[in-house]
């Protein structure tokens, strides 16, 4: 028996198949449904001209998008699918203000160095003034089709400019730029971070001298183990911040070298001076080797090392808060400005800042190993993956920040119940090492 196959009813049932699916899973239901025109059971070659019509039409316009300005050699645009999966500028123009720091020094350089004339670099300082006005003002239109901060202020510079802001990339590879963004940012943020641990220090400090003198229990395996002044007790986690704080600023020493100069990462043949570059933001000195300067991402493992420590000691602060602001312990009594409420139960009094803490350690770990991730396969030496390691990074700054400010604002909003504390002590034989070592002392004395 011969079995005949009619594509129509092929079509249909793939329509219907396809269809079905789609509406089983809601995550897909603004994707296009499949087969959405109608199928032509008996194709007139008219209306399949018109659609080549528009398809012919869809592809100039296509073609009509702004350059690239990478594109010299190619001779159709990418797709709206790639130009949408490709672009960082939705994340990477928080680097927008030492985008155009570098710009500025490397400007600065060219023209030292008689690559460009004086009169071009001051129009190109001039037009990054404008643009840097605009954009906090808030007045900058940031293009998707651009990219990413480096192409958006170079094509606006050359809106404002023309010809002179198209000098500005002598010498220079996207490559180096954003590697010296980065490193400015990072450097940045290491200053930020650490001014926000000499906070949270402080108020740790303040609540140790407002309960000078307090005995509460000490803790091994979350067991009563010998009694602790509390101020001792607080001064622990001063001592781990303060290592934080030294690890940091170990990390910024090494962030501290410019890659500029280095180019795609075979460097230039231009006579560019880098250590004009270099001093001019404020760095130690260039980078020794360009194929390193624009692959290491060294620095930034590193930065996110240290803010996954500080997180994990933030975690186990908040923890031991949360465990004593409970009724089984009842040692400590946040305000109301650091506590909520539930919506069903209105005795409840939550810590819920210092449960976050502990929850966003997670999330900072986290940043970590996504970027240890994806740096571990790369060969030498710049390669697209990286475009993906500002995202982690820029989470991890913003929550260990975030995590450090509000554990200063519950230092100074809390107190301890130390008629409860008192109360607790006798409990447990804290004081058994104590007779121990008495009766060790004792037995000495007799022999």
């Amino acid at each position: 028996m011969t079995l005949a196959f009619c594509p129509s009813c092929i079509s249909t049932a793939m329509e219907s198949l396809l269809v079905s699916t789609a509406e089983a899973m809601p995550f897909f239901s603004s994707l296009p449904k499949p087969f959405s025109a109608p199928i032509l059971r008996n194709p007139n070659p008219a209306a399949l001209l018109i659609g080549r019509r528009s398809l012919s039409v869809a592809a100039v316009q296509m073609n009509s998008k702004e350059a690239k300005l990478w594109g010299g050699r190619f001779e159709d645009s990418v797709t709206d699918a790639v130009e949408k999966f490709t672009e960082s500028i939705s994340y990477d123009k928080a680097l927008y203000k030492h985008d155009i720091m570098g710009s500025r020094a490397h400007a600065s350089m060219l023209a030292q160095q008689g690559l460009i004339t004086d009169g071009d670099r001051d129009k190109i300082l001039e037009g990054l003034n404008e643009i840097q006005g605009q954009i906090e003002r808030g007045e900058f239109a940031w293009r998707t089709d651009r990219e990413d901060v480096h192409m958006n202020i170079e094509a606006a510079l050359t809106d404002l400019v023309g010809e002179p802001a198209k000098k500005l990339h002598t010498a220079r590879s996207r490559n180096d730029q954003v590697c010296t963004d980065f490193r400015l940012w990072c450097r940045d943020a290491v200053d930020a971070t650490v001014l926000r641990i000499k906070n949270l220090q402080v108020s740790l400090v303040n609540l140790a001298l407002r309960n000078e003198g307090l005995i509460v229990p000490g803790y091994t395996h979350l067991q009563r183990a010998q009694p602790v002044l509390l101020p001792h007790l607080l001064l622990a986690y001063v001592e781990q911040l303060e290592r934080d704080s030294c690890r940091l600023l170990d990390c910024r020493g090494r962030i501290n070298f410019c890659p500029l100069g280095a180019c795609a990462l075979a460097g230039t043949g231009l006579p560019i001076d880098r250590f004009m570059t270099a001093e001019a933001l404020g760095f130690t000195s260039p980078m020794r080797n360009s194929i390193d300067a624009v692959s290491d991402r060294d620095f930034v493992l590193e930065l996110l090392s240290a803010n996954s420590i500080i997180a994990v000691h933030l975690s186990r602060l908040g923890e031991e808060w949360v465990l004593w602001a409970s009724e089984e312990f009842g040692f400590i009594t946040p305000s109301d400005s650091v506590s909520t409420g539930s919506s069903i139960m209105p005795q409840k009094k939550n810590p819920d800042p210092m449960e976050l803490v502990r929850g966003k350690s997670a999330r900072v770990v986290g940043d970590l190993v996504s970027l240890l991730v994806l740096c571990k396969g790369l060969p030498q030496a710049y390669n697209r993956d990286l475009q993906e390691d500002k995202e982690p990074v820029f989470d991890s700054v913003k929550t260990i920040i975030g995590m450090l400010e509000v554990s200063a604002e519950f230092a100074e909003n809390i107190t301890f119940n130390q008629d409860r504390i008192r109360s607790a002590l006798p409990a447990g034989h804290l004081d058994a090492t104590t007779l121990a070592d008495y009766l060790v002392k004792k037995v000495c004395y007799i022999l």
